[in-house]
């Protein structure tokens, strides 16, 4: 049962999914973030998932090969082999171009697919401090100084926050752009709240 004292652990995630603000709310005098894990493939850590007019796409951040298992998460490079960036920002504009709020918080995000980040924890960083600004929400975190299996008195969401698993937290519905040919789609990237709802976004998240 979830009391108010208890802490939480999680990852940094690119364009974390609506679960992860969810939880955070519920977390935020106490919150911690991963720093030391070794990276592990196919996660909410360098992809995100949005909605198409044919459906989930998922926004992948290519890593430099040899980041691998191994690799801890902090020492991940991102790599520029393709222009990745520019097909995020078409995805992106295309998607959510005819969408209520896109063009309220384009300026702050274009730069995101402008610059070059070396290390993509700190890319997810810098990402994670502009979405807090924009959903309005107060939540001052700490960063793990080890890595740790467990952390007695936290709840943990490095791993159960996945995008092969389903969420255990119940995503409040809303407007989608494409909602009238695909349906709704849950647990997407918390700019699809965003850019559907706006200012009112973090009333979706309790």
């Amino acid at each position: 049962m979830y009391t108010m004292e208890k802490g939480a652990i999680f990852p940094l995630f690119y364009h974390p999914p609506i679960e992860f603000f969810t939880r955070l709310i519920q977390h935020k005098q106490d919150i911690l973030f991963e720093k030391h894990e070794h990276f592990p493939k196919q996660t909410y850590r360098n992809r995100a998932s949005i909605h198409s007019a044919n459906g989930k796409l998922d926004l992948i951040v290519p890593v430099i090969k040899g980041s691998n298992v191994h690799t801890p998460v902090k020492d991940v490079r991102i790599s520029y082999e393709f222009n990745w960036q520019r097909e995020h920002r078409m995805s992106l504009q295309t998607a959510y171009r005819s969408s209520a709020y896109f063009e309220f918080y384009e300026d702050d995000l274009m730069p995101f697919y402008e610059k070059k980040w070396n290390f993509l924890y700190d890319y997810n960083e810098e990402i994670l401090q502009f979405l807090l600004k924009a959903l309005k929400i107060t939540a001052p975190y700490k960063y793990t100084s080890e890595y740790h299996i467990s952390y007695p008195g936290y709840d943990d969401y490095r791993e159960s926050i996945h995008p092969k698993r389903t969420s255990a937290t119940e995503i409040n519905s809303y407007f989608q752009v494409f909602e009238e040919k695909n349906g709704f789609l849950p647990n997407l990237s918390i700019l699809d709240l965003l850019f559907n709802q706006g200012p009112q976004s973090v009333k979706n998240l309790s």
